[in-house]
């Protein structure tokens, strides 16, 4: 078996309010009166307050602006190479932020064996993970991998990666890293993928640390993961290149199909665990969205407070693509490791393109 021992994170540079970004997307859009009503009320009723971004604009003047251009029109808006060349910038320096959290009196940098980097809001070759062993001053012969374009589900599987390399190498110390800069890509037409888009995500990054079961550090132990796609929802949540940034697909249909669905995953996935749903005692759900996290609620039959976790960090932070899910199991560890219960149960699931449905599910005796 494999253990969490340690999560940091970090955010991007810039807070801004919900309110602000909708008064900049409505600038972007250039909606008459009813569609920024209706703009207005998506953003009202989004269940986000804070996000951040490594782009200051949002909740700034015109001409403060840094990322966008200073026209009344915001044209030429920005190019594909224009976005690639800020995640490069700053994609590295805030996992460095993530990453040190993470190691702070957990480990130090030269116990690391391993490193995956996971992102879908960046790409380049060499990229984030050749940066990082050169921030980190890792041993040339470091293992590294990357998980790129998987969206929002890639920490679990990368979880998985990790948890298959502590078995196989006892000694391992495996370094995750998920950064996503989901605000680089922010689109002009005002399209129901666009508008979903800019009400929902942000920029932020997550480092874990997987060890096996001889690492001396207390942890949360990875007990079993499955995963299934949902072919059905293929056209319904999807990521893809453009000329002009990348373009997500998210269709109002998911939350229901995550509705009808995710009873039956669940059960297949307590199944392969060898656990009931009674035997859950913290649930670590993605939230993708206020709808999403509905969907989970109404599918599973939870309690309104069973979720709190979830809606906190979409409330404090918005949906920042594959980290997200570890600042929720943070959360999660660290109200364990304060009330020092004898043994707790955790049921983890994110969603992404595919319709891919990804869970774990791990076990702690205090932290």
């Amino acid at each position: 078996m494999s253990k969490i021992i340690s999560i940091g994170t970090a955010v991007a540079a810039f807070k801004h309010r919900q309110e602000d970004i909708l008064q900049f997307m409505q600038q972007v859009y250039t909606f008459d009166e009813a569609e920024k009503r209706k703009l207005r009320f998506l953003y009202h009723h989004s269940g986000i307050q804070t996000r951040y971004s490594v782009i200051p604009d949002y909740s700034r003047p015109l001409p403060e602006w840094k990322f966008y251009p200073h026209t009344e029109n915001i044209e030429p808006f920005p190019s594909l190479e224009q976005r690639m060349a800020w995640y490069h910038k700053y994609a590295a320096p805030l996992s460095l932020n993530a990453i040190r959290d993470c190691l702070d009196g957990k480990l130090k940098k030269e116990e690391i064996t391993h490193l995956i980097t996971v992102s879908c809001t960046g790409m380049s070759a060499p990229g984030l993970e050749l940066q990082l062993m050169e921030l980190l001053d890792l041993p040339r012969n470091t293992f590294r991998t990357s998980v790129n374009f998987m969206g929002c589900y890639a920490a679990i599987h990368a979880l998985q990666i990790a948890d298959a390399i502590c078995k196989s190498e006892p000694c391992a110390n495996v370094l995750i890293v998920c950064t996503e800069l989901c605000t680089l890509h922010f689109q002009r037409e005002g399209t129901i993928d666009n508008i979903a888009s800019s009400l929902l995500f942000s920029d932020g990054s997550a480092a874990v640390v997987v060890s096996s079961d001889n690492h001396a550090a207390r942890g949360l132990h990875i007990d079993s993961f499955y995963s299934e796609v949902v072919s059905k929802g293929k056209q319904d949540m999807a990521w893809e290149l453009s000329s002009s940034g990348f373009l997500m697909t998210l269709s109002g249909y998911v939350p229901d199909l995550i509705e009808e669905d995710f009873d039956k995953l669940a059960a297949s996935a307590f199944a392969k665990a060898g656990i009931t749903t009674q035997q859950v005692t913290r649930w670590c759900m993605h939230p993708g969205g206020k709808k999403i996290l509905e969907a989970i609620q109404k599918s599973l039959h939870l309690q309104n407070d069973e979720l709190n976790a979830s809606y906190d960090v979409l409330a404090e932070y918005g949906n920042m693509s594959s980290p997200t899910i570890l600042f929720v199991l943070k959360k999660i560890m660290q109200s364990i490791g304060k009330q020092n219960a004898a043994k707790e149960t955790i049921f983890g699931a994110a969603f992404g393109p595919g319709l891919t449905m990804e869970t774990f599910v791990a076990s702690a005796s205090g932290l």
